[in-house]
């Protein structure tokens, strides 16, 4: 390494992850395991994120502060110049980075990647429905989408290194406050919690997007977040955005209750791990309820209308 070559000029990919207080964001995980295990760590608390990089081998650790995306790209522009591919996860932070370090390094950004090679990436268009190949001729910069590659851990202990790095005040935006995001309009990905509406929901006195509606209330009331299966979002009962199944959104969530939800593979297969689900069906034999931790046997919307009716201390269904 010559005097003026990065310590980072070794790596032919790299992720670049936003640290926030020793947390690493959504996808991080993934897009380690997208760069071969190489990652530079940026933010506070960086090697506390560490454990939570099952596939990490190798990183570098820049303790810069309090997040500031235009004086980061800026700073870490000049340790990132000789690396041909530089990988961020589309978490909020990451989208607000890689735009800028991609203005700074003068090179192409590939944003909302399901899989990024040595000299192209594949795309996610139109609400993931539409792949999209983009080949390029030189260094670029992408964004993963999470819970769309899963990753192995690596069978050892990470190497680990820090990196000096000198920011310079720019001009950002000033952050008065970080709020708890809404479970209404939350990104599907980061909800704890989802309430599932399926075609089922819609048989009994309510109409599909009446049932939905309700469901709305019910998931607000418990503090989660809305899903639906595609037969929903295709009769309009529900926004695409929230659709769960490999041609939606993939989920991971701590609890998952589907209302009405068959089960189909198309929908379970954007489940990721859940770690509880209770399906809410009048099928015994159904694919939701044959892998849910419990199934109620009854009708979904009965069952909503009750729970929507105790949970407001109302008599009305």
């Amino acid at each position: 390494m010559t005097a003026t070559e990065s310590p980072l000029a070794c790596c032919d990919s790299l992720a670049v992850l936003v640290i926030r207080e020793g947390m690493a964001p959504l996808g991080a995980d993934e897009a380690v395991a997208e760069a071969c295990g190489t990652a530079l760590l940026a933010g506070s608390g960086c090697r506390e994120a560490v454990d939570q990089l099952p596939p990490l081998r190798r990183a570098w650790c820049a303790e810069l502060g309090e997040f500031a995306p235009s004086a980061w790209a800026r700073a870490l522009a000049r340790p990132l110049r000789d690396v041909p591919r530089v990988v961020l996860p589309a978490s909020p932070d990451g989208r607000d980075l890689a735009p800028r370090l991609s203005a700074e390094l003068a090179r192409p950004l590939l944003a909302g990647a399901v899989r990024v090679g040595e000299t192209s990436a594949e795309l996610a268009r139109w609400d993931s429905r539409v792949a999209v190949t983009v080949e390029v001729s030189g260094p670029f910069v992408a964004t993963l989408l999470p819970s769309v590659r899963g990753c192995l851990p690596f069978d050892g202990s990470p190497e680990l290194a820090d990196l000096d790095v000198e920011v310079s005040p720019a001009a950002d935006a000033e952050v008065l406050e970080v709020l708890d995001p809404d479970p209404a309009t939350a990104d599907l990905a980061e909800a704890p919690r989802i309430l599932g509406a399926g075609a089922g929901l819609a048989s009994g006195e309510l109409s599909g997007p009446d049932a939905v509606a309700l469901l709305g209330k019910v998931a607000a009331a418990l503090g989660a977040s809305v899903g639906a299966t595609r037969v929903v979002t295709d009769a309009g009962w529900a926004p695409y955005e929230r659709q769960i199944g490999t041609t939606g959104v993939i989920v991971d969530p701590d609890l998952y209750v589907a209302f009405g939800v068959s089960g189909a593979t198309q929908h379970t297969g954007g489940l990721g791990a859940p770690r509880h689900v209770v399906s809410v069906n009048t099928d015994a034999s159904s694919p939701m309820t044959a892998m849910a931790d419990l199934g109620l046997v009854t009708d979904a919307q009965a069952l909503l209308r009750e729970l929507a009716r105790r949970l407001s201390g109302s008599d009305d269904a």
